[in-house]
């Protein structure tokens, strides 16, 4: 599978991949399921930042995304990034996420992106798995920072370092 860019019509495509895990998984903190429109916004605002919304297709079909911004604000993390990698479940398994990930810490680094975070909810085991097997390193665990479906849930941060000079 290779990934490509995103474009406002496969907004709707994007949100049946996602809306399931927002609505019936703790795969994500969020509980507010995306709307085409919103999609539609978020896809703009990347291109005209120049930052990459990937997706990936199985038969012509969407079936998953990966996108990154900056870790937090102001100039000093300029060159640390946060990524999101949703995965429908059809998809899992194929290499598909694989392909993303490459496809997107190629882009970073190419930016200049020296630092990848991962936001892993410990409630996937299987997400935190695969990051690992793409050498993202555990660097702490935030407990009971989010609340979805009536419990707490921790977050584990992963990281993977995409510059390692200058």
């Amino acid at each position: 599978m290779t990934p490509r860019a995103a474009r406002p019509s496969d907004a709707a495509a994007i949100c049946a991949v996602w809306n399931p895990l927002i609505r019936d998984t703790l795969v994500t903190f969020n509980s507010v399921e995306r709307t085409r429109v919103e999609l539609r916004d978020v896809l703009a605002a990347k291109a005209r930042l120049g930052d990459p919304f990937l997706v990936v297709e199985l038969d012509g079909a969407v079936v998953g995304f990966a996108t990154y911004g900056q870790f937090r604000g102001g100039v000093g993390y300029a060159h640390t990034m946060e990524h999101t990698i949703i995965l429908a479940p059809q998809a899992r398994g194929l290499g598909a996420g694989r392909a993303l990930m490459t496809a997107l810490e190629t882009h970073a680094a190419g930016r200049g992106v020296h630092s990848m975070i991962a936001g892993v909810s410990a409630a996937n085991p299987a997400g935190v798995a695969f990051h690992a097997a793409l050498g993202y390193g555990q660097v702490a665990i935030l407990p009971q920072v989010g609340f979805k479906a009536g419990q707490w849930l921790d977050l584990v941060l992963m990281q993977k370092l995409l510059l390692t000079k200058g």
